[in-house]
């Protein structure tokens, strides 16, 4: 449907004359007489009838008016939704349940007056090539690739250091521990199934198996997080990593365990991406609200790849 002419309905319908509705629209008459002629058409309906006063609505007219209205609003929401300053400002993050989306909420809390869409992109290929693109406005990424440096008009700062814990069932070996230091997880099957080779989180995990020794076995489907933690639960010799500010929530009949890793104490590194000449307005307000934040940790007693994203 010719949404020029649904708007020229629009415009007559409530001038109630065909000259008015021109003047509104900046047209001829004649362009406004031609439209409606066009959408009756198009409809296989009269919409006006002429009268010594101007023009009046049939029936039919009535009963189009709040639609094609709808019609227009639907309209002008599409167009928002996508135009740069206008639009709702765009984030990605990995995943729903990391510390990402826990500071993305807070922003939210503190700034419910900002439009804001959430997309979970795959990798930090995908979302460098979104960032450049102007398809998302900034995205939270743990790391930077090693040997693959971002490109020069991207910046990045990292805005929250997540300690990573062991989760171990109750039955498992270090299930009673307060704390477990990273030599004592020598020996331990730690099961990480979803681990995509390539990606920043593998990257990640193999520096720190590289460096620690540890063995993580990342073999299996991955069918999400509730069946990780039901196989966990259920098996002594399995325990896995889950990052400090990770909301899990387990039946009670689990047992669960969440124990700090120190010395070092492993950190998983969130940083936020976005291009330098990006204009949206909002982006500069969540860029704030990170930093005035401070949810860094301290770097002593702490581990993260050397090629990660510096402070």
């Amino acid at each position: 449907m010719d949404l020029d002419a649904v708007r020229t309905f629009v415009a007559a319908a409530e001038a109630g004359q065909f000259q008015e509705a021109a003047a509104d629209l900046a047209v001829t008459q004649q362009a406004v007489s031609k439209r409606i002629a066009a959408l009756e058409r198009h409809l296989g309906v009269r919409l006006f009838l002429r009268t010594p006063r101007g023009a009046e609505l049939t029936i039919d007219g009535q009963a189009f008016l709040p639609h094609a209205r709808g019609l227009l609003r639907a309209a002008e929401r599409a167009v928002t939704s996508v135009r740069a300053g206008r639009r709702p400002l765009r984030v990605d993050m990995i995943a729903s349940r990391s510390a990402a989306s826990a500071l993305l909420r807070g922003f939210h809390r503190a700034h419910p007056e900002i439009d804001l869409d959430v997309v979970m992109l795959f990798d930090i290929e995908k979302a460098v090539a979104a960032i450049r693109s102007g398809a998302i406005d900034a995205s939270f990424r743990a790391v930077a690739m090693p040997g693959r440096p971002l490109p020069e008009d991207i910046e990045a700062v990292r805005v929250i250091d997540e300690p990573l814990q062991l989760l171990t069932g109750p039955a498992h070996a270090l299930a009673g521990a307060r704390s477990v230091t990273v030599a004592q997880l020598a020996g331990h099957r730690i099961w990480m199934p979803g681990i995509v080779p390539g990606t920043e989180w593998a990257a990640y995990y193999d520096d720190l198996v590289a460096e620690f020794g540890l063995t993580i076995e990342a073999t299996g489907p991955n069918f999400g997080s509730d069946a990780l933690l039901d196989t966990i639960a259920d098996t002594p010799a399995l325990a896995t990593f889950m990052g400090g500010h990770t909301r899990l929530v387990w039946p009670a009949g689990h047992g669960l365990r969440r124990i700090p890793v120190t010395d070092p104490a492993p950190v998983y590194p969130h940083a936020l991406l976005w291009r330098r000449d990006n204009p949206h307005p909002a982006l500069a307000t969540l860029r704030a609200h990170l930093a005035a934040a401070g949810t860094g940790q301290d770097a002593a007693g702490t581990w993260t790849p050397h090629w990660a994203i510096p402070r």
